[in-house]
């Protein structure tokens, strides 16, 4: 079955050339050219992956992206011509997937679409009886990591993390005073065609930080090696 891919930007002509160049591909690629067309149609032809440009008339993609993320998981990568830092910050604590600066070439809008669904499959993937294997409960200090809910608690404390979050936390703990390098955890948790992305990295690093620190000056469970990548524990 091939993958199905609901483009959602007000420029016509480019989804129309994102059309031709993902279904030569071999992807199933529908299109809206704006955001409440794109709601319902998301709705209707439920797709596996979604393309979110940012500036659209009337609502705009951060507002788009919120709204998915109010009655949906399915991964969004914001595909915009706005390329700070800060957007890109604010697009990730929206909860898109990713974020990819216009304009992009076939291969490397293919690869991301991929990465981004080995992470989704890679968090709800069962094993071969259908059920998803047991797992070790881990503990550090205040810190409890239930790997086969998908739970973290602090102080007894339910902590809400994002999947994203959880994978990274997940990896930083199996590999507990180890040093990983940047490009083993960016690796890990978004796949190969993420190793130069240090940024992302520290953003989901700080995100941690801020849910699961006590002392955010003087953190005690993620800890910076620098120049190399970081330690847990």
């Amino acid at each position: 079955m091939s993958t199905s891919v609901l483009i959602i930007d007000d420029d016509k002509l480019l989804c129309e050339a994102l059309q031709l160049m993902l279904a030569k591909i071999g992807f199933e690629v529908e299109m809206a050219n704006d955001a409440i067309a794109g709601l319902r149609r998301a709705y209707a032809f439920k797709p596996d992956v979604i393309l979110l440009d940012v500036m659209m008339p009337d609502m705009d993609g951060w507002q788009t992206c919120q709204r998915f993320r109010e009655m949906s998981d399915v991964p969004i990568i914001m595909l915009t011509a706005l390329d700070s830092q800060d957007n890109v910050v604010k697009g990730l604590d929206l909860g898109a997937d990713d974020y990819i600066v216009k304009p992009v070439v076939a291969d490397e809008l293919a690869a991301r679409i991929r990465a981004v669904l080995r992470r989704t499959s890679r968090s709800t993937a069962p094993n071969g009886n259908g059920r998803h294997n047991r797992e070790p409960i881990f503990t550090q200090d205040s810190l409890v990591i239930d790997f086969d809910k998908y739970e973290v608690m602090v102080d007894n404390e339910r902590v809400d993390l994002t999947p994203t979050e959880f994978r990274l936390l997940s990896v930083l703990a199996r590999y507990k005073g180890r040093v990983l390098p940047h490009e083993f955890l960016l690796t890990e948790v978004w796949g190969p065609e993420y190793v130069g992305e240090i940024d992302y990295l520290r953003l989901y690093i700080s995100y941690l930080r801020r849910k699961l620190e006590k002392n955010k000056s003087k953190p005690g469970l993620i800890h910076n090696e620098w120049g190399i990548g970081y330690r847990f524990g």
